[in-house]
């Protein structure tokens, strides 16, 4: 008997509904103690235990298992303390279910934690004004101490989600009239400033201006330099040390921790920053593209900065080149160089120049060339996502592959990333072949490299043998756990639907942003394959959550290009550590193209999101520390492809025939 788990993200979400959900899941779990007066035994304050340990889901599971063994009132109460329970957990499926089966009380203690719960399931779907109505007649009334900290917690997750953050902290403030002890009001703080961090940092922003309050003011100063800048970069902690110069005394100061001793020269950064692009000839659009994202990154920052920065944009074409470009920005002031864009300018600076002025590159110099001191680089690599494919197989809790790639360059250097990563990290690549991208059938590639060659050469010769025609179902090779698919879109939707006609569609697949062409057509051909992507495209952080959507509404013409704008988002983030960085370590960024980190050779790596195509759609996946088991493939209709009969025999001991 196998055992098959849905997946955590079988079904799509929008972004405005992965807002809400993350704005409930962070802030319903810390809305204080879930007891109940009057506990009935040693099996209820267990429950109550674990839920304040913050073990939601045990902590349901115990009070469901209560109430099965009940009857009456006494059931009802116990189900509605599960609910409770899943909502902080974020199981609104079972608080939903549980709740159904629990008539509305006309009165009496129970009636407060219906209607709180049912306003909480109002806030999971986004009706912040159907859990007001709940909420604001009850906060008027009287309530017991704990109904009315759930009660005024889920008020303030109402505000946040109605875009009024200062009316939110007003009544988190004045929670704490309620809070008995430091860690609960730690506690509490704490769950104002994750609210804080899933507003947008523009209506910080207005709500700052208009706060006539101090302690109100500095809680959204500080939310919205946290928003904009993602508690990262030059521009956060040099806006941390200003905002604690301004607020002294501010409650806030205890959740900043360790960055209230900050080393001065991480505040260093440099005051002219030079951007050396191609803005005309044929990659112009590419150019321009780096260029909007590299700008946005700096305008969201300049604010925060104490002596205002500069950028200066220099077209590489336009100055002759790469090298005349860098000397050009050198003779003009510049303390840091970010660019150029093209390999081949890349390399042209790399060999051309000792770098007095220290510079990012936007690709790799060639393996073979070594980059002089002071030149970092920083490429939207495939060598990092085939790499990040390894990783995810391997969390996911498979270690043999068989491989599917192009024959051409591209496809060498994916495969040789990716069977590097696997192995090193102890996995076995069974097999590979490589395919021409302009083809249509890949019927050999594919049946060689799942046997089913050698499955017809067992048939033809075990048919010789007896004399006569057998019933013969063909059966691929059983040593394959998943297979990593390499592929543009174009050729990646032919190879899924012949993998499954020749009897490996259950094989999960693995592949790279490639896949994801990002040219507006439905994807239901690639259901099921998982790749590695940009945050920004495809489960961006809640600091950058609102740009990609922002970029396409001011630059339509560059909706394909939306990796390149987080490229250059993630370029101006790069530049103050970089400058900062003087032979040391360079702290990680949550990038918008990865998490970002810095190897001993100057080169800049990204570990990647993940998503899945389901219904035609990519959905982001959990990451790996969040998920209970390997990821499963599934059809169109989000339902598991099950696997047909297999063959037995020892595929990696087969002999060739005779």
């Amino acid at each position: 008997m196998v055992l098959i788990l849905e997946h955590p993200a079988a079904k799509p979400r929008s972004l405005a509904s992965l807002v809400v959900l993350l704005l409930a899941t962070l802030l319903l779990g810390a809305c204080g103690t879930t007891g109940f007066a009057g506990l009935s035994g040693s099996g209820e304050q267990r429950a109550a235990r674990m839920g304040a340990a913050g073990q939601h889901n045990d902590a349901a599971g115990a009070y469901i298992g209560l109430a099965s063994a009940a009857i009456g009132t006494e059931r009802d109460r116990l189900t509605l303390l599960a609910v409770e329970q899943w909502l902080d957990a974020g199981d609104v499926m079972r608080a939903r279910r549980a709740l159904g089966s629990v008539p509305k009380p006309a009165s009496g203690a129970l009636l407060p934690i219906w209607n709180t719960n049912t306003a909480a399931l109002a806030l999971y779907q986004g009706d912040a004004d159907a859990a007001l109505a709940i909420l604001e007649p009850l906060s008027r009334g009287p309530l017991s101490t704990r109904d009315r900290l759930r009660v005024e917690a889920l008020r303030a997750d109402a505000w946040f989600q109605k875009q009024d953050p200062a009316r939110a902290i007003e009544l988190m403030t004045q929670r704490e009239i309620w809070i008995d002890g430091a860690s609960d009001i730690e506690r509490n703080r704490n769950r104002l400033w994750q609210g804080l961090l899933f507003s947008n940092p523009q209506v910080l922003r207005e709500a700052a201006e208009l706060a006539l309050d101090a302690e109100t003011r500095g809680w959204l100063t500080l939310g919205s330099l946290a928003t904009t800048t993602g508690q990262q970069g030059i521009g956060w902690s040099n806006g941390v040390a200003r905002w604690r110069a301004a607020n002294p005394t501010h409650p806030a100061l205890a959740i900043l921790g360790d960055i209230e001793r900050l080393d001065p020269e991480l505040l260093e950064y440099p005051r002219q920053v030079a951007l050396l692009l191609p803005l005309s000839g044929r990659a112009a659009a590419a150019g321009t593209a780096v260029q909007n994202g590299f700008l946005g990154a700096y305008f969201a920052t300049a604010s925060a900065l104490d002596d205002r920065q500069s950028v200066r944009v220099y077209d590489v074409n336009a100055e002759g080149g790469a090298s005349a470009a860098y000397h050009a920005a050198v003779a003009d002031g510049a303390e840091f160089v970010v660019g150029p864009l093209l390999k081949d300018d890349v390399t042209e600076l790399a060999n051309d120049i000792l770098v007095p002025v220290p510079v990012l590159t936007l690709n790799y110099v060639p393996d073979e060339s070594l980059a002089p001191p002071g030149l970092f680089q920083f490429a939207l690599a495939p060598e990092d996502e085939a790499a990040s494919a390894a990783q995810r197989a391997l969390g996911d809790g498979y270690t043999r592959a068989v491989a599917l790639v192009p024959s051409n360059e591209w496809g060498r250097r994916v495969l040789d990333s990716f069977a590097t990563e696997f192995e090193g990290l102890g996995g076995k690549l069974l097999d590979y072949r490589s395919y021409s991208p302009d083809k249509q059938d890949f019927s050999t590639e594919i049946e060689n490299l799942m046997g089913l060659s050698g499955s017809f050469q067992r048939y033809t010769r075990l048919r010789a043998n007896i004399g006569t025609n057998l019933q013969f179902d063909p059966r691929r090779r059983q040593d394959a756990e998943f297979i990593f698919l390499a592929a543009d879109a174009g050729p990646g939707r032919l190879l899924k639907s012949q993998l499954k006609f020749f009897y490996s569609g259950d094989l999960p697949a693995y592949s790279t942003s490639s896949l994801n062409s990002l040219d507006g057509r439905s994807n239901s051909d690639l259901n099921g394959i998982m790749f590695a992507d940009t945050p920004w495209l495809i489960d961006p952080q809640p600091w950058i959550r609102y740009l990609p959507e922002l970029y396409a509404k001011h630059w339509p013409e560059e909706r394909r290009l939306g990796r390149l704008h987080a490229m250059g988002y993630d370029a101006y983030n790069l530049v103050a550590s970089l400058y900062a960085y003087r032979g040391g370590e360079m702290p990680e960024i949550d990038g918008a193209t990865g998490v970002l980190f810095l190897d001993r050779q100057g080169r800049i790596h990204r570990r990647l999101a993940w998503a899945q195509f389901q219904r035609g759609e990519a959905v982001a996946l959990p990451h790996l520390n969040a998920l209970g088991g390997p990821i499963q493939d599934i059809s169109s209709n989000g339902e598991l492809i099950a696997p047909g009969a297999a063959d037995d025999a020892p595929w990696d001991e087969l002999q060739p025939e005779p």
